[in-house]
């Protein structure tokens, strides 16, 4: 199993279940990590037979500036989701963190693998 990942992508978004979280945006930062065969696409040299994480990125970023979640989890969980079925990834490891969201942390989050591993 080869793996495409993404590293650090930030977004902004409403997440939290305070009153005053709902009525701003919070930057979330994403790690993930997606199994995926790359020998087909090393050998053509093509983006379509590629896993494309610029495509996945862009639509990552669409959805999470439009949610509004109150928990990292259920964002998390979203996420996990979407990649596994859009992108027909089989296997993924998702970090998301809330950076500064707990005083005296950099981040705080949640990790979660999900699909098969090969």
């Amino acid at each position: 199993m080869d793996i495409v990942y993404i590293n650090d992508l930030k977004v902004d978004t409403v997440i939290g279940i305070f009153d005053w979280e709902r009525r701003i945006r919070q930057t979330v930062s994403l790690d993930l990590e997606m199994a995926a065969d790359i020998r087909k696409g090393a050998a053509t040299d093509h983006i379509d037979d590629a896993l494309d994480y610029k495509s996945i990125s862009k639509r990552l970023i669409a959805f999470i500036e439009e949610s509004e979640f109150q928990l990292v989890e259920t964002l998390a969980e979203q996420v996990a989701a979407l990649v596994l079925e859009e992108f027909n990834v089989p296997w993924l490891r998702l970090r998301l963190s809330k950076p500064g969201a707990l005083r005296g942390a950099r981040d705080v989050g949640v990790i979660i693998e999900r699909g098969e591993r090969s």
